[in-house]
């Protein structure tokens, strides 16, 4: 799958699905972005399972907010719509292919459990 523009109107239904979803944070005035983008939409052709969103911080200021961006490019890594992954930095492409598949080779049930674990140890 090529990547996809993520709007506030799109992210949830992408987000929130099952399997690999990884989304870029970016803005058309940032070299590192530009510089990024082709990286990233090469790595999307080797996953046409995996969604690989894009979202403009300038057009898409509440997303942006909602995750705290404060750098970019900033990419989030998540799978069954838990967050794995999130740091600003273009990655180089063998990173971000790493990155990739370390994410589809975790045991969710694992790191469900990891999470619940935390969540009530926190309350």
């Amino acid at each position: 799958m090529a990547t996809v523009e993520l709007t506030k109107e799109t992210f949830e239904e992408a987000f929130g699905r099952e399997g690999l979803v990884l989304v870029d944070f970016w803005a058309s005035w940032c070299g590192p972005c530009r510089n990024f983008a082709p990286v990233y939409e090469r790595v999307s052709a080797e996953h046409p399972d995996a969604v690989f969103g894009k979202v403009d911080t300038e057009a898409e200021r509440e997303l942006a907010a909602a995750f705290e961006i404060t750098s970019i490019p900033t990419l989030v890594v998540a799978r069954d719509g838990i967050i794995l992954y999130a740091e600003p930095g273009a990655l180089p492409e063998v990173a971000l292919k790493e990155l990739v598949g370390k994410a589809l080779e975790l045991d969710m049930d694992e790191v469900r459990a990891a999470v619940a674990a935390r969540q009530s140890a926190g309350n």
